[in-house]
């Protein structure tokens, strides 16, 4: 009966070990979103962390400085759906 309970005990340490492996790789791997057109790219990190932004050159007009923020949420949000899809 002890020893039973040692192998469940050593099971539940490699499972809780496995998770922590996980967790980090998770948080280390970057998620790449993309505005409509690939006009914005943002690449977060697992913890959410904006790491980059990408604008291309044609997108860029002072006149227009809603639409290129409307671009930046875009890419943004779908960033992180890709996040949230790969986490679960």
């Amino acid at each position: 009966m002890g020893s039973g309970f040692l192998k469940k005990k050593k099971d539940q340490r490699n499972i809780s070990e496995q998770l922590e492996r996980l967790t980090q790789e998770l948080k280390s791997k970057e998620y790449v979103g993309h505005a409509p057109s690939q006009l914005v790219e943002i690449t977060l990190s697992g913890n959410k962390e904006l790491k980059r932004i990408k604008i291309k050159k044609e997108c860029v007009n002072p006149d227009d400085v809603e639409g290129l923020e409307d671009l930046i949420q875009a890419a943004y949000e779908d960033a992180e759906k890709k996040m949230e899809h790969f986490q679960l």
